[in-house]
């Protein structure tokens, strides 16, 4: 069965609603603070499995809807990054981009020394480590083919989705309970919220509270979020095959950051944090109910057992790299929590799932402006580049053991 556009959007929003009951009702999910997508999206994507194996029924979504929410959401963070805010990110920054690019090298070795230990080309361990987790679906599809030209691995797409989705489904279910586990060593209580609070540096950290938005407002964001996804994706096809090439989300980034500041320091226009940061959310809970409705779990059944086995490996890594590396080195306090739930969103999936980790932990025990500021520019901007770089060194110690 194919869904249109509408058709997704709709169910997409029952899938979010769903969600939003269960986190509400339940309270395990509750306790834990897991995202709502993640909670909607995990029970539509095993009514959907159960359907396909009772029935033969495979459901299909509008994808090209799924990637333009995201490259919504990136444009967003671009359009929130005013460089006077920037600057505030200072040292922790830096301290953070190094934990994060610690984690890629961590990744890379216990893939590729599992796989070998585990009778498998050390490859398989590079597509079961950074290039998927903290690359994602857009770095495994990228560098699949390399591996296949490079070492003649069959099916090295589809095992990169398969690898990358698992990714995303682990690092929306951990950050929550690495969260609770934190909160508890740091004596953290719920903190009362106030629906009145209109805080510009709130970046996404409370989407549901009421903010000054009006008609004029959403004209000029929406304005500015097609600016960036048409510049954005011009200069991509421009610079595919050059040494420019980058995903298409960083040129939409890039793009917005270059309008928020050339708007706000040249020609004095004052943008409307209130509303980037609300379309911004929207489009973050839509791209991740679609991607976890648009999860086939039968192929995740069909790993190879060593595969998952590597998989495991890293879910269990990075739980304790959050608990023992990044909550020790940003501080060891609240914001470190929030950093720390953040990282095993965008270490084993996706930034937008990072921020969805982070927005469950804020709703519930108070703002945490340093994580909203410094997890997007590192998880959306940064890491990519630096993923790069590991990536092509370890495919060189690969190429020696080969």
């Amino acid at each position: 069965m194919s869904f249109d556009t509408y058709q997704t959007v709709a169910l997409a929003c029952l899938v979010l609603l769903l969600g939003f009951f269960l986190v509400k009702r339940i309270n395990i999910l509750n306790k834990y603070n897991i995202p709502e997508p993640v909670a909607g999206g995990f029970v539509a994507a095993i009514i959907i499995t159960i359907l396909h194996y009772t029935m033969g029924i495979t459901f299909h979504f509008d994808t090209d809807l799924q990637r333009t929410m995201m490259l919504v959401f990136f444009s967003s963070i671009g359009l929130s990054a005013n460089f006077a805010r920037l600057i505030k990110g200072g040292k922790p920054l830096v301290i953070f981009l190094i934990v994060a690019f610690g984690l890629i090298i961590v990744q890379n070795t216990v893939g590729v020394t599992s796989a070998m230990a585990l009778d498998l080309h050390p490859s398989y361990g590079l597509i079961a480590g950074s290039m998927t987790l903290t690359g994602g679906h857009g770095t495994g599809a990228a560098w699949a083919d390399t591996l296949a030209r490079q070492f003649g691995i069959q099916g090295g797409m589809e095992l990169a989705m398969a690898c990358a989705t698992f990714g995303l489904v682990a690092g929306g279910v951990i950050g929550g309970p690495v969260a609770s586990f934190l909160l508890k060593r740091i004596h953290r209580n719920p903190q009362p919220m106030d629906d009145n609070v209109d805080d510009v540096e709130e970046i996404f950290e409370k989407p549901e509270f009421r903010r000054k938005v009006n008609t004029r407002s959403v004209i000029e964001t929406v304005a500015m979020l097609a600016i960036c996804l048409w510049v954005g994706q011009a200069v991509d096809a421009a610079a595919k095959g050059t040494a420019f090439q980058l995903p298409t989300f960083l040129w939409c980034l890039f793009t917005g950051v270059i309008i928020r500041n050339s708007l706000t320091h040249l020609v004095k226009f004052q943008a409307a944090d209130s509303t980037i940061d609300l379309l911004g959310s929207v489009a973050l809970y839509l791209f991740l109910a679609i991607a976890l409705m648009s999860l086939k779990l039968w192929q995740l059944a069909g790993l190879a057992l060593p595969i998952f086995v590597i998989l495991v490996l890293q879910v269990i890594t990075m739980a304790a790299y959050a608990i023992f590396i990044t909550f020790r080195a940003m501080g060891k306090d609240y914001d470190a929590v929030v950093l720390s739930a953040g990282h095993c969103g965008f270490g084993l999936g996706a930034t937008p799932t990072a921020v969805a980790n982070m927005q469950a932990v804020t709703e519930h025990f108070g703002p945490s402006h340093k994580a909203f500021l410094i997890v997007p520019m590192v998880g959306a901007f940064f890491i990519d580049l630096l993923n790069s770089v590991a990536i092509k060194s370890f495919l060189a110690i690969v190429h020696w053991f080969a």
